[in-house]
């Protein structure tokens, strides 16, 4: 069951970002209009909604469970969490969210939704490196760095992060 924190987070956050403002942008637009896409786009963005409606929601039970948390700055995670998407990527709950603007953008056929879409990237491409990760690094010190420097802020690594290994027991490309 979602706790009253859990929820006024993803009312805040997600809800915002996802709904509140693609409508009003939507409406302010005139692109309100439901489209007629073709079937690739649909077929494309249903797969966008999938793959990012799994990873906010996975990311929101690990933040509650293992960190014991919200995804929210005001009621943060009090643990380190690497696990499950976390062990790719250092940022699921914004790739999701950002799977699902694209997604938006391509069922709705809106240039308006595709600008929202890439002005939200921009802003977490300033803001995480800037802020978020500063903050993180300060809260959890060289546990985090050693995340920080294994696993890729944006496109996920191909095996997933080992955080028991320290880095001279992982394993080293043979010498040429």
């Amino acid at each position: 069951m979602m706790k009253g924190a859990e929820l006024r987070a993803i009312l805040a956050l997600p809800f915002n970002v996802l709904v509140t403002i693609p409508a009003l942008l939507l409406w302010w637009s005139g692109d309100a209009a439901w489209p007629a896409v073709g079937l690739v786009q649909s077929c494309v963005a249903i797969a966008c909604f999938g793959i990012g409606l799994t990873l906010m929601t996975t990311t929101i039970r690990l933040f509650s469970r293992e960190g014991h948390g919200t995804l929210a700055p005001w009621a943060p995670t009090e643990t380190l969490v690497i696990r499950g998407p976390y062990r790719f990527v250092r940022n699921p709950m914004i790739s999701g969210v950002l799977f699902n603007l694209l997604g938006e953008a391509l069922m709705m056929g809106s240039w308006t939704l595709g600008i929202w879409f890439v002005g939200f990237s921009l802003g977490n491409a300033i803001y995480l490196p800037l802020f978020e990760e500063e903050g993180l690094a300060e809260r959890f010190g060289p546990a985090y760095e050693r995340y920080r420097q294994a696993v890729p802020r944006w496109l996920p690594r191909i095996r997933p992060y080992d955080p028991t290994l320290e880095p001279s027991d992982r394993a080293r490309p043979p010498r040429v």
